[in-house]
């Protein structure tokens, strides 16, 4: 059947604290729900301009019907204009949010910053954060609170932002009825919150938010325009609509929802006729004819899975100490050991449970053969299960012991891989645990959270089969709202809070068969030494065998004299087996015969007594007695002696379970010759009575005294009766009240794991938030980098002046186009050390020696050198400083000298011959 469910709609969680103005203000609200649609629209990074496209697609002739209320991550110590960025794009009244304010139709209402705002009775209930600043998701806080006000009439929309606020919020909305969009990823300013949305599956419409209002308001004209077709009792028109429905989706998907809970059932289909605008139930059905699709998404609505790691950390806690250790004792090493998770989901029960199992074999210090199935219906939850790669945010339902030892980070950090030692104890299957046969020879179920969307006809079918599955002694694990309801003649329970049962033998099961034959045609002893003495041929003593033991001889004469009926029954009266003639006592009851019950079976007069002392023998442990019982049967009273006394199994039994109580139900008729005379049954008039032949008159006061004394025990009797039923009505109180406050203890810790949950994606959100910040200040900076970087290689080029860096270890680091002529460079030789490189001067060879020498004296150099082609150039060394004056290398540059160089060498050329001139003799 569908996979396990568990509504997502949180209270309202204590990271938050309603501020001291709030009680008046909220007392004066009335508290009558809207009559429309609430739409709550969250945004972060990148929302502005969604807000400015979502408002500016609203039509300007038409009203939308409903109330709009905006939730942004603000800066806390930053007033926000949002309100009136907003009024410039709608002709609604815009609002910032005040403690209590109402809210009213076609309104558009903002968050103030540094507050959590919440739905309540029509009103807006602002909340001082008492978590630190960024580890708040104010978007999930709203939705969660939205939907469980407003339920069906709750729509939820996540526009651009990063992180995953409104993930869980729109899982609660979807759980309440309500509708979710999301803004498309390729419109976004940053896709995080979107994507995580549409990933979950939550999402219903995915539009760019120009879109998105004209979505909504034919969306809400259909579903709000008038009343539901299915809220009322389906009429057989509806109902045959309806296994239409159930057809298409077992045609499609193999597989049968007729016994889903009829609510959830009609809440789901309601939700998809309103998502496509279909007006009634024949028509949704002609939709899923034409739309294959649809019967898909329909399967999928049906499907919403919720789980964590160790989710119920208090069951969990049980489980560890109390339920895990039993598994493992009396089992020798390398002994198999068997787990059934049914309605996996995505898997995170399933391996908090291996993880549990490996964590106690590591303490026994003993390897054993561990085995854990976990099946479910959806295969995409298979998919992500057998994948074993679940977000980094589990990090919050996980200690950092078992995060550190059983994860591992993949790369990028945004995900946690479960490691392969766990990862290996698991099978992952697809399995309908109604049409599918079961694992068999398990140690361990469980079965969180399934029942309780199932139909009580299906309920009944899984635990028997449950038990079928489970080995002696096996163990059966529940959700907090489920329990084994009327078979606790199947499991024991071992911790109610808990909701962890043991499995019991079941005796019905076990000679079911059998006692339907015992009323019939089972011979008992005495019919059986019957049949002997009537056989002449064993009359004597062959019919006896000669070493028949003494003990059994003297058993079957007792027997044979002695009419005592006998039944075995248990605490509740259900009958094992069955000796004697018991007609005259006991009759069927009409209706199906099913289990046979002793005390649904006595007979006019019996009853009360048998249950009177049934339950004295069980409370005490002590045999209990009521003698004298006038038995009414077929107009014939019976006076019988009627005793009740416990029977102790020993040696143990293989087949009772340790906690199974038997007890010995012995009916004697009291003889005739012994009886009062008032044994007879009285007429209507004892005026009437007329002794019986040879027996004398009674004068009429002993007749009367009699009778008294005969009415006085039958009321002392129902006296014992009504006092029996007193205790047991006494002790279901007391039970029912303990159940009550177990409840409201678990509705507290659920509440409690809420608010951890909540905390922890608070943080998670936070850094996301802070990653988002500097990654746009990184991002700035890497374009103001570029941009210097840009102009500074333009300025070299232009320059025309050979310049290469190198580092304290005189590794290039980079180098200008020109100095490639000088010195053979290319690109890949960026890192190698300088003196690696073959240059193209002609006698000097000293350039490490002299780059060396500058980064110690830090000395420029400066020398003329030539190169092979005949190009002169003034090298100069200097030391590369930077902005905090530290050396981190040296610059060398080569500038172009060979025209300077060549009229150097002219002018020494003219020098020379004006010197020869001035030399020579004068003519």
């Amino acid at each position: 059947m569908p996979t396990r469910k568990t509504p997502t709609a949180r209270s309202l969680h204590a990271h938050s604290k309603v501020r001291p103005a709030a009680a008046p203000v909220a007392s004066e609200t009335p508290e009558v729900p809207p009559a429309f649609p609430i739409v709550g629209i969250g945004a972060s990074a990148g929302g502005l301009a969604a807000f400015e496209a979502f408002f500016s697609g609203m039509p300007a002739d038409q009203d939308p019907g409903m109330a709009f209320v905006l939730i942004q991550h603000l800066a806390p110590d930053h007033k926000s204009i949002l309100a009136d960025l907003i009024r410039r794009y709608t002709r609604m009244q815009v609002f910032e949010v005040e403690d209590g304010m109402p809210v009213k139709v076609n309104c558009a209402y903002i968050i103030p910053p540094n507050h959590d705002m919440a739905f309540y009775n029509g009103s807006l209930q602002l909340l001082e954060p008492s978590a630190p600043r960024g580890q708040r998701l104010p978007i999930d806080f709203f939705f969660a609170s939205l939907a469980q006000d407003q339920r069906e009439r709750a729509i939820g929309i996540v526009l651009s932002g990063t992180g995953s606020d409104g993930t869980l919020g729109a899982r609660a909305i979807k759980d309440a009825g309500g509708m979710v969009m999301a803004q498309q990823p390729s419109s976004t300013g940053f896709d995080g919150m979107p994507c995580s949305a549409i990933a979950s599956g939550m999402v219903d419409f995915t539009l760019l938010p120009a879109q998105m209002p004209a979505q909504l308001m034919a969306y809400a004209l259909h579903a709000f325009g008038k009343s539901p077709k299915l809220a009322a009792p389906p009429t057989p028109k509806d109902e045959n609509a309806l296994k239409k429905v159930f057809v298409l989706l077992r045609s499609q998907t193999g597989h049968d929802f007729s016994g889903y809970k009829p609510g959830t059932i009609h809440r789901r289909i309601e939700r998809r006729m309103a998502v496509h605008q279909v007006p009634d139930v024949d028509g949704y059905v002609k939709y899923l004819q034409q739309t294959p699709s649809e019967v898909e998404a329909l399967f999928r609505d049906l499907l919403i899975g919720v789980t964590q790691f160790f989710r119920d950390p208090e069951a969990f806690k049980v489980l560890e100490d109390q339920a895990i250790p039993q598994l493992f004792k009396d089992k020798p090493a390398g002994a198999a050991l068997r787990v059934w998770v049914a309605g996996c989901s995505t898997g995170e029960e399933a391996y908090s449970i291996a993880i549990l199992l490996q964590e106690r074999m590591e303490a026994l210090k003993t390897s054993y053969t561990v085995q854990v199935f976990a099946t479910d219906l959806d295969s995409r939850s298979i998919a992500i299960a057998r994948a074993g790669v679940y977000p980094a945010s589990i990090s919050a339902d996980l200690t950092p012991e078992r995060l550190a030892r059983y994860f591992s980070p993949e790369p990028g950090g945004a995900s946690l891989r479960v490691h392969k030692s766990i990862r290996d104890m698991l099978v992952f299957s697809e399995q309908d645990v109604i049409k599918d046969p079961p694992f068999s020879k398990l140690d361990l179920i469980s079965c969180r959270n399934l029942l309780i969307y199932l139909g009580p006809e299906l309920q009944k079918r899984l635990l028997p089969l449950f038990h079928y599955a489970l080995l002696p002694r096996g163990l059966l694990f529940l959700g907090s709202s489920e329990g084994v309801g009327e078979f606790n003649d199947l499991y024991t329970v071992l911790d109610r809070k808990a909701k962890l049962y043991q499995r019991k033998e079941d005796f019905h099961g076990l000679q079911r068969a059998a006692l339907g034959r015992a009323l019939q045609t089972m011979p008992t002893m005495s019919a059986i030494s019957g049949s002997l003495a009537a056989q002449p041929h064993l009359a004597g003593k062959s019919a006896v065998p000669t070493k028949l033991p003494l003990r059994e001889l003297t058993e079957q004469a007792l027997l044979q004299h002695m009419a005592v009926v006998g039944a075995l029954v248990n605490t509740q009266g259900d009958i094992l087996y069955l000796h004697g003639r018991s007609g005259l006592y006991l009759e069927l009851a009409p209706g199906e015969a099913g289990i046979l019950n002793i005390l649904k079976m006595a007979r006019e007069g019996l009853r009360p007594a048998l249950s009177n002392a049934l339950h004295k023998c069980a409370g005490t442990q002590e045999v209990a007695r009521a003698p004298d019982l006038r038995v009414k049967a077929n107009g014939h009273v019976a006076v019988v002696n009627l005793s009740v006394r416990p029977v102790a199994i020993s040696p143990p039994s293989a087949v009772a379970a340790p906690d199974t109580q038997l007890y010995l139900v012995a009916l004697q008729e009291v003889p005739e010759s012994g009886a009062e005379p008032t044994r007879t049954a009285p007429a209507a008039n004892p005026s009437e009575a007329k002794p019986e032949a040879g027996v004398p008159a009674l004068c009429p006061a002993f007749d009367a005294m009699a009778q008294i004394a005969v009415l006085r025990d039958e009321l002392r009797s129902k006296d014992e009766y009504l006092q029996s039923i007193r205790e047991e009505l006494e002790s279901s109180n007391e039970e029912l009240k303990s159940s009550n406050e177990e409840m409201q203890s678990v509705n507290e810790e659920l509440q409690s794991t809420n608010e951890e949950l909540e905390t922890s994606k608070e943080e998670l959100q936070s850094v996301n938030e802070e990653l988002s910040t500097v990654n746009t200040e990184l991002h700035t900076k890497v374009a103001d980098l570029s941009r210097v970087n840009n102009d500074m290689n333009n300025l070299l080029a232009g320059t025309g002046i050979a310049t290469v860096f190198v580092d304290p270890y005189l590794r290039i680091l980079r180098f200008t186009p020109t100095a490639a002529q000088i010195i053979n460079l290319i690109p890949s030789d960026v890192g190698r050390p300088v003196g690696h490189i073959v240059s193209n001067l002609v006698g000097y060879d000293l350039l490490v020696t002299d780059a060396k020498a500058v980064l110690d004296t830090l000395v420029p150099q400066e020398k003329q050198v030539q190169t092979t082609t005949g190009a002169w150039f003034t090298m100069r060394i200097r030391p590369y400083r930077t902005l905090d004056n530290v050396i981190e290398g040296v610059v060398i540059t080569f500038v172009d000298v060979t025209e300077m160089k060549r009229i150097e060498q002219e002018l020494e050329k003219v020098n020379a011959q004006l010197r020869q001139a001035a030399t020579m003799p004068k003519a």
